[in-house]
């Protein structure tokens, strides 16, 4: 089969399946809904609509936009990373992976084509994520009389930047799904380490000195960094736990791609070419 034809193969697959678009209605609702009740809360403490909030900690209007837009990233990347797992997993589990391998021999062929049509998701679920994280934050700002900043240049790189992001971690998806080919096990500890072990340390991070300077190399870090707002790093900065050292935003995204290549040639020298029957 030639390259073309393997990638139109690949992409049928993701495609002829309802995980691609369960997975992305869930990030539409959670990411929507969290951006949601978010942007109200964080706009009317900021403009001091809310009653009872005298004295507690609030982000100042003034990052509310950034900070909110960029919750597709900072609550939503695992969403792209766990589709980047499947594309490789399913595939492996149920053994649709033997005749791939048998209409293409080259397996390396194989696994450029899941990262070309990884690329294209990695975009598809960025676009579905930055939607669902502006749409409720700009409406809820603007009526609250916050301004939105949808026309500074700022904010729409640090949308690009998000789509980035979402296509990275499809990538480095592709690669934990690739390396370690049970499902059950790669999933488990993607979400374990993306949203128990890197978060508890992140936040412990303030509490040893000189660790941030490691920790900024983390994935979830890395990210932030690239996108260039959190939720999470405000909040840490707000309740006056100080601020970790920092990556500027193209250090992150190499990071995040350095990962992602590491990965992937790990996964084809050491365990692509394993039999899967």
């Amino acid at each position: 089969m030639s390259f073309i034809g393997t990638v139109k193969s690949e992409n049928t697959k993701q495609f002829s399946t309802s995980s691609w678009w369960i997975l992305a209605l869930v990030l539409l609702l959670y990411v929507g809904s969290t951006a949601a009740g978010l942007a109200f809360f964080f706009a009317a403490a900021a403009t001091g609509a809310l009653p009872g909030s005298e004295g507690a900690p609030v982000l100042p209007e003034e990052s509310l936009p950034s900070v909110l837009y960029s919750l597709a990233t900072a609550m939503g990347y695992v969403f792209p990373l766990l589709i980047g797992t499947l594309m490789v997993t399913t595939e492996i589990r149920h053994k649709t992976l033997t005749p791939t391998f048998l209409a293409t021999p080259r397996r390396g062929r194989v696994l450029t084509a899941k990262v070309i049509v990884g690329i294209g998701l990695g975009l598809l679920y960025g676009v579905i994520g930055i939607v669902a994280s502006t749409g409720p934050s700009a409406g809820l700002l603007a009526l609250q009389g916050v301004d939105t900043q949808l026309g500074d240049t700022e904010i729409w790189a640090m949308l690009g930047r998000m789509l980035a992001a979402f296509v990275l971690w499809v990538l480095i998806g592709i690669g934990v799904g690739a390396l370690v080919r049970n499902q059950i096990v790669a999933i488990v500890g993607a979400l374990v380490f993306t949203q128990f072990l890197e978060p508890v340390v992140r936040t412990l991070v303030p509490l040893v000195e000189g660790a941030g300077d490691i920790v900024q190399f983390l994935p979830g870090a890395a990210s932030d960094a690239l996108v260039g707002a959190s939720l999470y790093t405000s909040a840490m900065v707000d309740a006056g736990g100080g601020s970790a050292p920092s990556l500027e935003w193209w250090a992150g995204g190499l990071v995040l791609l350095g990962l992602a290549i590491v990965l992937l040639l790990l996964a084809q020298l050491f365990s692509w070419r394993r039999d899967v029957a």
